[in-house]
């Protein structure tokens, strides 16, 4: 009947069961937490194993490029590992590294060339009687250790990591331009669709993992080096002490981290 209490009999059953009942309650969620803290633990571990015994301290690298002209080959797999490594857009206006062809004509002329960046290769030049020799030339962010884009930016989201890779905040980037504006090598350009600044990166992502950037692994003939400025164990230092080393635009003081070798007089 409504309103009336439970007998004695019925309170002891009732009171029996619930810690019954509690107890499979309690015992089922310390199995899904024991599952879960497992989980995480195999993910910690595996994250552990894949950046090394050690977390990646950035103040202990500093980083730059070296690029040997004399090896380059034209061929356009470091464009087309760099837009698939990064999402860059596939078009003919959006590039992190693109590949210049420089043809110097026995009249003294120099023409310039990059179809769709170099990412399918080159034609044979035109006029090839005239034609006394041809080279090219890789073209990055030079990751300048005194770059403008930084000083330029308004708002901070272009910034200058502590092992030396220059970076764009995405989150912070308004679109202003004013970094696209100020960088002397034509290396930035404004995304079409996320209205940021855009520019390599050296691979940042797979850098502080131990990996080297995409376009350097893919290079066929070693024509990039990557590795660390100043220490001497380094390949990029090992390519800096036996080859002639030019830097592009030298006179602007920007003291760019990518080196040349083999750097013609004619490049710009």
């Amino acid at each position: 009947m409504a309103g009336e209490l439970p007998t004695t009999d019925e309170a002891t059953q009732d009171s029996g069961a619930a810690p019954g009942r509690r107890a499979f309650v309690t015992a089922c969620g310390a199995l899904a937490v024991t599952t879960l803290l497992v989980e995480l633990g195999t993910d910690l571990e595996a994250e552990e194993q894949a950046e090394g015994p050690e977390r990646y301290d950035p103040r202990e690298h500093y980083y730059g490029m070296g690029i040997d002209i004399d090896k380059c080959i034209g061929c356009g797999r470091c464009v087309e590992a760099c837009k698939a490594e990064n999402d860059v857009p596939r078009d003919a206006h959006s590039f992190r590294t693109w590949v210049e062809r420089y043809v110097i004509h026995a009249d003294g002329e120099t023409a310039v060339d990059s179809p769709s960046g170099g990412i399918e290769g080159f034609p044979e030049p035109t006029g090839e009687a005239g034609v006394l020799r041809t080279f090219f030339v890789p073209k990055l962010c030079n990751h300048c250790a005194n770059p403008p884009c930084v000083q330029v930016c308004p708002v901070g989201a272009t910034f200058t990591t502590e092992d030396g890779v220059v970076l764009v905040d995405e989150e912070y980037c308004i679109g202003c331009r004013y970094c696209i504006q100020a960088c002397p090598y034509g290396a930035r350009f404004l995304h079409p669709t996320r209205r940021t600044a855009q520019k390599c990166t050296f691979c940042y992502h797979r850098v502080v993992r131990g990996l080297v950037p995409a376009c350097v692994e893919v290079c066929p003939t070693g024509a990039r080096i990557f590795g660390e400025v100043h220490r001497r164990s380094s390949p990029l230092e090992r390519f800096r002490r036996f080859n002639e080393i030019q830097v592009l635009k030298p006179h602007l003081n920007t003291d760019p981290k990518v080196f040349y070798a083999n750097l013609d007089g004619q490049v710009r």
